[in-house]
């Protein structure tokens, strides 16, 4: 309105300016074009699937549940939503951040909503199990971000929940493929679509190693607990190359000495 930045209708929204210095000095070359694309913008729009009604998702987990072998079956309520449990596989190469003497939390616990990990301001660090598996029970309005947070909250994992990312494991023409979820997915959708058979679709919870880092997430301990473990992975690292070109060397010298005396 103010500087008179050139774009698009559709583009309105997505314009971010800082117009305070062009307040009364509107440019006459500036003007507001005519949408251009409005034809590829409707049929994109078109293109996106329509919501499922409740029909659509009462087939849907019936049939889901017809191939359910382990009771875990899927629940339609009576205002659309449904309910159902995802499994989530722990892939964690970093330590976790946890509080320190705290006991493990038991059933009066989670039924209180105690949060054990406010009870103390001393932390230490750990690794979680490789391949760790989470059963959850969760709805079909709950998204990925809520399901980093409650995976942290079960495992009173203290860390920033920017550091982590859930991803979803396919098998395809016999690869592992994994892509990074948005954290306002719905896990449990994918999960009807995808049928019960986590051979087929199986839920991933990783570093979240995409993007900038936020440094300023983490607290000082934190940081000098990276440059330990990064101080360690480089040792381990050289150590590895070192005993690589050392097995090479060895192997040049014996045929240097097996071709001894030999013509040519």
């Amino acid at each position: 309105a103010d500087c008179r930045y050139t774009c698009h209708q559709e583009c309105c929204s997505l314009i971010q300016l800082d117009c305070r210095h062009a307040q009364g000095q509107l440019s006459p070359e500036g003007t507001l074009l005519p949408p251009c694309c409005q034809n590829v913008t409707q049929t994109v729009e078109e293109e996106k699937p329509e919501p499922p009604t409740i029909q659509e998702i009462k087939q849907r987990i019936e049939k889901y549940n017809a191939k359910v072998t382990n009771c875990l079956l899927m629940k339609l309520n009576e205002d659309g939503t449904y309910t159902g449990f995802i499994k989530v596989h722990l892939k964690l190469r970093r330590p976790v951040t946890v509080p320190a003497g705290i006991r493990p939390q038991s059933i009066y616990d989670a039924l209180k909503e105690v949060n054990l990990a406010d009870m103390t301001d001393k932390r230490t660090s750990f690794y979680l199990p490789l391949d760790a598996i989470k059963q959850l029970h969760i709805s079909s309005t709950t998204t990925v971000s809520e399901v980093i947070q409650g995976l942290l909250k079960k495992f009173m994992v203290v860390d920033n929940p920017q550091k982590f990312a859930l991803f979803k494991e396919m098998r395809k023409d016999g690869q592992v493929l994994f892509q990074k979820l948005p954290l306002s997915e719905y896990p449990l959708y994918l999960r009807l679509l995808a049928g019960p058979d986590t051979d087929v679709l199986s839920f991933v919870l990783k570093e979240n190693e995409t993007g900038e880092v936020e440094w300023d997430a983490f607290s000082i301990p934190e940081l000098q607990n990276f440059l330990m473990i990064l101080d360690k992975e480089e040792k381990e690292k050289i150590q590895q190359v070192q005993k690589k070109y050392e097995k090479f060397k060895q192997r040049l010298q014996q045929t240097l000495k097996e071709a001894r005396g030999k013509p040519g």
